[in-house]
């Protein structure tokens, strides 16, 4: 499903009212983070927001201060909301592509889920394979529903403090500020120390210092940033 004009996006805006109204109960909502930076993993939530339960101030992820993130992410956590994590690291990645390791991440998250969904949405135009829920497939659905929103919250900040924590174990990336994303410092430090273990060694600029990846180089680097 997409939001090419006013009408469809209005009525992605409420497909989780619409869907309620059908009778579905257990929406769960899913969203993944990291496709684009070199080094770290992808990480994907789902989140079911249970009726009657009012979050304020979600929103997209990318939209939100780190602040409000962390108030919201909290939240979630008191409520005791139903969510669950899916990760896949560096070297999964390196071995799949990056697209299939975002997929499995939302996979993941969304099989370890308590509670059982009776609808998945899914941001981005991609659905989750072999998952046995119905779902949809919304394109810009972290800034059109709830629980696409939630998602993108818990598995931002879920990569964030993986990443805070390597900074720890790998002091000479700056980790904690730019996430593993391409940033002119990042690029600087990779030219400095060379990649680490947890560097995508099949993106561009990191296979162009890792000589058995240098002469295929990848697109994923391209595509995905």
């Amino acid at each position: 499903m997409t939001s090419e004009n006013g009408n469809s996006k209005e009525l992605l805006a409420n497909i989780e009212n619409t869907l309620k109204e059908k009778g579905y109960g257990n929406i769960c909502g899913v969203d993944e983070v990291g496709r684009g930076p070199l080094a770290g993993p992808v990480v994907a939530a789902a989140v079911i927001i249970p009726a009657g339960i009012e979050i304020a101030g979600l929103d997209d992820s990318k939209k939100l201060s780190e602040s409000k993130r962390d108030e919201l992410f909290e939240e979630i956590i008191h409520l005791e909301i139903p969510c669950a994590i899916g990760i896949i690291d560096n070297q999964q990645i390196d071995r799949m592509n990056i697209l299939k390791a975002s997929l499995v991440a939302m996979r993941k998250a969304v099989m370890d889920l308590k509670i059982k969904p009776e609808i998945v949405l899914v941001d981005g135009e991609y659905p989750i394979p072999n998952i046995g829920y119905p779902q949809l497939s919304i394109v810009g659905g972290d800034s059109l529903c709830k629980s696409i929103m939630a998602a993108s919250i818990v598995a931002k900040v879920t990569r964030d403090r993986i990443m805070d924590k390597f900074q720890k174990l790998y002091p000479g990336f700056s980790f904690s500020k730019h996430k593993g994303y391409s940033t002119a410092e990042h690029l600087k430090e990779l030219k400095i120390h060379g990649p680490c273990e947890i560097h995508r060694k099949t993106f561009r600029p990191v296979a162009e210092l890792v000589p058995e990846y240098s002469a295929a180089g990848s697109k994923q680097y391209a595509l995905f940033r």
